[in-house]
């Protein structure tokens, strides 16, 4: 698993002098349970990345981005063109978000 979201959430706790046991308690788990979030060795829900933006007072959106930054990185990561794949999607989404809606 990638890390890109357990790395942002660690500095982010660590610059405000937070306790993994305190982030851990907010969430209600374990805080071995969250110290394996911040590892990657297990993956965040996406509630769980709402209440630690407001916890650690962080942009939601950016969190969100690079929580799922680590879910497209997991899939492709071993993939031989995983950047032609990842540009490919750009791609589609751009011209996705282009086309009128149809009432």
């Amino acid at each position: 698993m990638s890390t890109i979201f357990g790395n942002k959430i660690r500095t982010l706790r660590e610059e405000k002098q937070i306790p993994q046991r305190q982030l851990a308690a907010t969430l209600e788990i374990d805080t071995a349970t969250y110290c394996k979030i911040e590892k990657g060795d297990r993956r965040a829900k996406r509630e769980q990345v709402l209440i630690l933006a407001a916890s650690l007072q962080t942009d939601t959106k950016e969190l969100l981005r690079l929580w799922s930054a680590d879910k497209v990185y997991d899939i492709i990561a071993e993939e031989e063109e995983a950047t032609q794949i990842l540009n490919v999607v750009a791609e589609s989404i751009v011209k996705y978000k282009r086309k009128p809606t149809k009432v």
